[in-house]
């Protein structure tokens, strides 16, 4: 019997009805479907998310982001979060 799969090896990428803006602070995640805006708050998880569509998993868009994997668990957390909204969804590899 095989194990699920973990949200690091899972392939995730930006929903097509979501636009990112760049911001100081990380980005602002626009959907236009639901007109909801989330903020994300820095850089690093913007480039994350940014990456997830070319990335392939999204432990290799940790990896390329450059996030220690101390932190992996606080990013996904909001991803994790950001999939529950919307912002994101999983597709087939």
């Amino acid at each position: 019997m095989t194990a699920a799969p973990t949200l690091t090896d899972r392939n995730w990428r930006l929903s097509p009805s979501v636009s990112l803006r760049p911001e100081p602070f990380g980005a602002l995640a626009y959907d236009f479907h639901t007109r909801q805006l989330s903020f994300l708050k820095t850089p690093q998880l913007a480039a994350v998310v940014e990456d997830l569509g070319t990335a392939g998993t999204v432990g290799d868009a940790l990896a390329r982001a450059g996030v220690d994997p101390a932190h992996h668990d606080a990013y996904l957390i909001a991803l994790r979060s950001l999939a529950g909204q919307g912002i994101l969804q999983e597709t087939t590899a």
